[in-house]
């Protein structure tokens, strides 16, 4: 995984998390990489201090490169609760919103969804709403296709 720290075209930063360079480039070209703050998908890659990890005894100590040192930490502590601005809880409510319309109006299928959806979108089976499980790697694989999948929200306090 690579952690690219990101700047849409009104300045706003953020960081966001892709399995490789070419999963970035690939997303970044269909307008999946979006700024959290004005929703642009004009973005692109900041400038970002590499991380290096030291061998033997300080081995589980993270070091940042000295030219980087200069470059203030812009990036949230997601490691302390989070406080929802008034937008944010929201945007959080017509989130968990719409995903309790998909998960009340299609059909759970579980893990199969991959070759629901792939029967569906070659004509093999009548189209339906359909949801249900499908590992990054399926997910991938089904957008190559042109399969058209998106997934459900999982929402801050949805995982406790």
């Amino acid at each position: 995984m690579i952690r690219y720290a990101l700047r849409c075209e009104c300045g706003h930063r953020f960081e966001s998390w892709f399995r490789s360079s070419a999963a970035y480039d690939s997303q970044r070209r269909r307008k999946l990489v979006a700024c959290p703050a004005c929703g642009s998908t004009a973005v692109e890659k900041a400038v970002m201090a590499p991380r290096l990890t030291r061998k033997g005894r300080d081995a589980d100590r993270e070091v940042v490169a000295p030219e980087a040192a200069a470059v203030p930490n812009t990036t949230p502590d997601t490691s302390a609760p989070l406080a929802m601005a008034p937008e944010a809880r929201e945007l959080a409510a017509k989130l968990r919103e719409l995903r309790d319309h998909v998960t009340k109006t299609a059909e759970n299928v579980g893990s199969r969804f991959p070759n629901e959806a792939r029967k569906m979108h070659y004509g093999e089976i009548e189209h339906r709403a359909i949801y249900g499980e499908a590992s990054n790697d399926e997910a991938r694989a089904l957008l190559d296709e042109g399969v058209d999948v998106v997934p459900l929200p999982v929402l801050p306090g949805d995982r406790n």
